[in-house]
């Protein structure tokens, strides 16, 4: 490799690295500013944590920082990505690190983005006084100072999270009492360990390989958009996440202890969000595949304990949240996001007239990506036994299936497709996902009901042409860009995969 090459590559990595540091000072500064349309005002004592300032930032200003922030993010996270493959590299563990520091900086400074902590503060408010959060909505808490704060349009609905999910707004409910800004820190504090958990896990997961830490550092805890919308956002989606990453990372097909652990894992995912589930085709098509080609009691009867430990976790969990615990899923199922191409075929058939025409076509569009993406995605060599390989493969297939066919989406469900692909080696599709999250996160400028942030009137083009028109067709460019990626891949596969060696006959 000559040496302009080498300079190439350490300029691309050094100017990705300074993109993503740009991005972060970009979202930092906007969480520090205090109350603003990206920010939520946080009722209660100033001495209480989170902190920030009162500046009272206008509109044009936050919105200058995060429209320059994610794009910088995205690009430095790609340029970094590129100059990877490229052959640059530097220390992971530094990265790691910083990534770690800017959580912790994240969660002492409120929730921006979105009013979601409002709701999750709420629910658990519900759990602690003896209300069902799966039936109750905050409305119906007059005077309660912690149902208050909900925002409109969700302060009618009831909880669409797991109970374990519940069970954690809880605690952060008991210890922050009759305060909104302490029961936000304690979810914005559990949120951000499980953030860094997933980190670290997925660091150790990367390997021996420098590069393979790297990577799975850059794809996580460096990641601009991750750090974003997770920590600073305080989704509770990371939950979901370090429970269904540790489930693929625990998984061995031969050992019944570790199929039993990811089958729980599995189902503690499911009872945070649902889709989450997702991750447990993994190891089951691994354990299947391997039962029909020799029909071993043994495989069976691990197929039968990563099941059952799955149902057991999620069933036990569920009955215990009641009877009700499903309900605003269910009519969740019916929803279409407006930031999706789902959009689009809505408003051609009639707005909201044909729904369920929408939920076939998104299911029958889930299991052609999830067939493709099976058999595109790449498996790591020589790293890991192949059964591990594969289940990882095959659950990154599932949740990236589920990510681009879904008619409801937000920017933050794609970190579980980053946490996935960080499990799995360099390829093409390392690229799209953030495009993708770019594209969603620039539709939720802010991710809050408009009427609620009151932005000047020179700026409802954010809500009435980017979210349900630019991006919607953004997105549609990018499901086909998979689609290529995925039968390309497909096709270099078929021609470099080895042809079996048939016996002569004598």
């Amino acid at each position: 490799m000559s040496e302009d090459a080498r300079r190439t590559r350490v300029r691309l990595g050094v100017g990705g690295l300074a993109a993503i540091a740009v991005s972060l000072g970009c979202f930092l500064i906007t969480a520090l500013l205090g109350p603003s349309a990206w920010q939520p005002a946080l009722p209660g004592s100033p001495g209480q944590p989170p902190y920030a300032l009162d500046a009272h930032p206008s509109p044009y200003l936050v919105l200058g920082l995060v429209v320059a922030g994610m794009p910088a993010g995205a690009v430095g996270l790609g340029l970094c990505l590129y100059a990877v493959r490229r052959g640059w590299s530097c220390p992971a563990r530094p990265l790691l690190i910083a990534g770690l520091l800017v959580a912790a900086a994240f969660v002492f400074l409120p929730p921006v983005g979105s009013g979601d902590h409002l709701n999750y503060a709420a629910y658990g408010r519900m759990a602690v006084t003896g209300h069902d959060p799966y039936i109750t909505g905050a409305r119906d808490l007059p005077g309660d100072p912690i149902a208050g704060a909900v925002e409109r349009p969700w302060r009618e609905e009831p909880s669409i999270y797991g109970p374990i999910a519940t069970a954690q707004e809880a605690v952060a409910s008991w210890i922050g009492g009759d305060s909104v800004r302490v029961t936000v820190f304690v979810l914005s504090l559990t949120n951000a360990l499980a953030f860094a958990l997933v980190g670290l896990v997925l660091y150790r997961a990367g390997g021996p390989s420098p590069d393979g830490r790297l990577r799975a550092v850059l794809l996580w805890t460096a990641n601009p958009l991750l750090l974003f919308h997770l920590v600073a956002g305080a989704h509770n989606d990371v939950l979901a996440i370090a429970a269904a990453v540790c489930a693929l990372v625990v998984f061995k097909a031969g050992s019944a202890r570790r199929t039993l652990m990811s089958g729980a894992l599995a189902g503690a995912a499911a009872a945070i969000k649902l889709p989450a589930a997702l991750v447990g085709g993994g190891p089951a098509w691994v354990l299947l595949r391997d039962w029909y080609a020799t029909r071993r009691r043994d495989v069976l009867l691990r197929l039968v304990a990563l099941g059952g430990a799955a149902l057991v976790v999620a069933v036990a969990a569920y009955a215990l949240a009641g009877p009700h615990a499903f309900d605003q899923v269910r009519r969740a199922a019916q929803s279409v996001s407006l930031a999706t191409p789902w959009h689009l075929v809505d408003v051609a058939l009639g707005k909201g007239s044909q729904r369920s025409v929408i939920q076939v076509g998104s299911l029958v569009l889930l299991v052609v990506l999830g067939l493709l993406l099976a058999r595109a995605l790449p498996r790591p060599v020589g790293t890991q036994p192949q059964d591990v390989a594969d289940a990882r493969a095959i659950a990154a297939a599932l949740v990236l299936a589920w990510l681009f066919a879904a008619p409801y989406a937000l920017p933050w469900y794609d970190a579980l497709g980053f946490a996935l692909l960080a499990l799995l080696p360099a390829s093409a599709f390392d690229w799209l996902l953030p495009a993708r999250t770019l594209a969603l996160s620039l539709a939720y400028l802010p991710a809050r009901d408009p009427q609620v942030v009151r932005l000047p009137s020179n700026l409802s083009w954010l809500f009435t042409v980017v979210r349900p028109t630019v991006i919607p067709w953004a997105l549609t460019v990018v499901l086909g860009a998979l689609v290529v990626l995925a039968v390309a891949a497909m096709r270099r596969a078929g021609r470099t995969a080895p042809h079996p060696v048939r016996p002569r006959r004598a």
